[in-house]
């Protein structure tokens, strides 16, 4: 009898958890039949943060849709990729792309990564190693169906590294991408993101608005040597100083917007195959971002994606 009233007791204490829990957790979004609640855009804006600690900068509403956004993309690539990959399989290229990751935000090892993640409430380190086996296999799935269509001017590429000089200036920068919707007034829209870039900074507009990549890790894309930017992007470039922001600069559909992050000056090592290969390596991953974007927009359209 005393068994059975401790079982009730039991019973009763973990219905009244659950439904305690489910008062507070809302459906914010449906993505066919994928739901989203509060508490999935919660944690997934604790992890943006890690990834992008300047987002703490933003207000709670600004944190909140940007994790809504990233998730709705997320859900979307895992539901594409599990038509053609098993993402419970191991793999080494998400394992390698998770530990450079860590290593650029500053970790000594994982476990202070898996001790960051526990304090900030957010994913465990499992489901951090699915989010990378997700990026990776989707880079893979667009390598795949686009390899075909990628057109790199070796000769003009050689020519390039030719003339280089011996001591190449090199330049950190971060981007904006960002493209117009149908409706939307380019002036408008280019107004909106600069008063952004003047209230919260560069970075974390580019958080909000840009729709590469980057975009995570406030739109840091790395080290540039000057003579291997396009003519366009390199007088534009040119005249900044550290911190300043280019014009914005049509490419194809979209617009970019730079920031002048850094400058340095090395000298050049004279292999001529590894810097060549280094620079279609660059050419490449350039033509495969936007093949990835052109794909993602494509399969987009294929789901309903239902706001509460």
């Amino acid at each position: 009898m005393i068994k059975k009233k401790t079982f009730f007791l039991i019973l009763l204490i973990n219905l009244l958890a659950i439904n305690l829990s489910s008062s507070e957790v809302n459906i914010i979004l449906k993505i066919n039949n994928t739901i989203i609640t509060n508490y999935d855009i919660e944690r997934e804006g604790s992890y943006l943060k890690i990834l992008n600690p300047q987002l703490r900068n933003l207000s709670d509403n600004q944190v909140f849709e940007l994790a809504k956004e990233s998730l709705i993309k997320e859900i979307i690539k895992k539901n594409e990729l599990s038509r053609f990959f098993d993402l419970s399989e191991e793999n080494d290229f998400a394992n390698d792309y998770l530990n450079k990751i860590l290593i650029n935000l500053g970790y000594k090892d994982p476990i202070e990564f898996k001790n960051d993640l526990i304090k900030n409430n957010t994913y465990n380190f499992e489901e951090v190693q699915l989010k990378s086996k997700i990026e990776i296999f989707w880079n893979e799935l667009i390598y795949d169906r686009f390899k075909d269509q990628i057109n790199i001017n070796k000769e003009k590429i050689s020519k390039k590294i030719e003339d280089s000089p011996t001591k190449a200036k090199e330049l950190l920068l971060s981007e904006i991408i960002f493209r117009k919707g149908k409706e939307e007034n380019l002036d408008e829209l280019i107004k909106k993101i600069m008063q952004s870039i003047d209230e919260i900074g560069f970075n974390n507009t580019a958080n909000i608005y840009s729709i590469s990549s980057s975009s995570k890790f406030g739109g840091k894309i790395g080290w540039f040597k000057e003579e291997t930017l396009s003519r366009q992007i390199f007088e534009e470039v040119n005249r900044l100083k550290i911190n300043e922001i280019t014009n914005v600069i049509k490419i194809d559909n979209n617009f970019i917007i730079l920031k002048l992050e850094d400058i340095k000056f090395n000298l050049i090592e004279n292999d001529f195959n590894k810097e060549l290969q280094k620079q279609i390596n660059i050419e490449t991953n350039k033509q495969l971002e936007n093949y990835s974007k052109i794909y993602f927009n494509r399969i987009f359209t294929n789901y309903n994606i239902d706001e509460k």
